[in-house]
């Protein structure tokens, strides 16, 4: 009897190993706005559902850094759901606060834009198996506006 669990098992592990998993890629990563109080910069992520119905995101967890040290970071819960079979694509807006933008000035100065390292954790609720996350991972440079662009 054991043995034929076990082959069970075995066999429930195989099918949910093989299923198809939804995909995802950070694909922009740029300035949005600037306010009184912060400046805003937005992760575009696209996401691909391979499945018949609609998955809704449970929680999108980011972590913004700069030169080393972490520029922003926070959890969106519930941002919507991604679209049955076919591509979705997500904005996260950041909030930077402009003493941490001061603090990097001098990378900043130099070419007027900021290196940067986004992880995102893109957790969804797939049927069966519950939720999983996405792991995302992107790095580059931000080109910040010039002044006569902002106004």
């Amino acid at each position: 009897m054991a043995s034929l669990v076990d082959k069970a098992k075995e066999f429930v592990a195989e099918k949910i190993a093989n299923i198809p998993k939804p995909e995802a890629s950070v694909t922009e990563v740029s300035f949005k706005e600037v306010s009184r109080k912060a400046t805003t910069f937005r992760a575009q992520v696209s996401v691909d559902n391979p499945y018949v119905t609609p998955l809704p995101i449970c929680e999108v967890s980011y972590t913004l850094k700069s030169a080393g040290r972490v520029i922003v970071s926070g959890t969106m819960a519930d941002p919507g759901s991604i679209a049955a079979k076919g591509v979705t694509k997500l904005d996260l807006p950041f909030n930077v606060p402009y003493d941490f933008l001061l603090s990097i000035m001098k990378d900043i100065g130099r070419d007027w834009d900021i290196d940067y390292e986004l992880d995102i954790g893109l957790t969804i609720d797939l049927p069966v198996v519950g939720n999983f996350t996405i792991p995302l991972s992107s790095k580059g440079e931000m080109k910040l506006p010039t002044l006569s662009a902002m106004f």
